[in-house]
């Protein structure tokens, strides 16, 4: 396990690392499903919405990890940011992104 992480990083380290930065979080389930619970302090940026959002996003000049419910949307939405020049992380599902978070 110690060579994998030392290849390819340990994802919780890398939270940590960006949250240490003041990273922004970014939810990108539906309004619907963010309503109901969520990180607190995140931002609700739907999948199908975030394309439209990427200069403000840059304009935060902050480390972002993106999050939805299982995970699937959040990985698409960390390859959109990472092909537009964003530092970006993919947190998976919001859920278990928050247990590994430090408040």
């Amino acid at each position: 396990m110690g060579l994998l992480n030392r290849l390819f990083g340990n994802k919780n380290n890398k939270i940590k690392d960006f949250q240490s930065r003041n990273a922004v979080i970014i939810d990108v389930r539906t309004p619907s499903e963010y309503s109901q619970s969520a990180i607190p302090g995140s931002k609700n940026i739907p999948l199908q919405t975030l394309n439209s959002q990427i200069s403000a996003i840059k304009e935060l000049n902050k480390p972002v990890i993106t999050c939805c419910a299982s995970g699937m949307r959040s990985a698409s939405a960390a390859a959109l940011l990472k092909s537009n020049g964003i530092e970006v992380i993919n947190g998976g599902g919001w859920m278990r992104l928050y247990k590994k978070l430090e408040f």
